[in-house]
């Protein structure tokens, strides 16, 4: 089977994407949705966001950068497990709007995490 690296789709009427089938299977511990570095959105598997995100946002309790990150990833974060029968994830109006998306999006992998962006 090929590896889905991107994917472009367009948000339901009550904020849901849908998730290629090809790669749901990587959302079975759940999801994470965050913003971004910029303006889009970070998606996490909640395996990936527990055992590699989680612990580095930790850090040191006095290290500036360490409280900035922290500030803008939980910053609306939100969790849900994957809609197993549509594979849909529901993203919030707050993380919609700061991503600038109307409907159409574009996913693209960035390692181990999706980056979520207004197409």
């Amino acid at each position: 089977m090929a590896t889905v690296d991107y994917f472009e789709r367009k948000l339901d009427d009550k904020r849901r994407l849908t998730i290629p089938v090809e790669i749901r299977n990587e959302f079975e511990s759940g999801v994470v949705v965050t913003r971004g570095f910029g303006n889009y959105l970070h998606v996490y598997p909640k395996s990936v966001w527990d055992e590699q995100v989680e612990p580095l946002l930790q850090g040191n309790i006095l290290d500036e950068n360490t409280a900035d990150l922290n500030v803008k990833f939980r910053m609306g974060k939100c969790e849900s497990p994957l809609d197993q029968k549509q594979g849909r994830i529901t993203l919030e109006s707050a993380l919609i709007d700061y991503a600038g998306i109307d409907r159409a999006v574009t996913a693209v992998r960035a390692g181990r995490y999706w980056r979520i962006m207004a197409a």
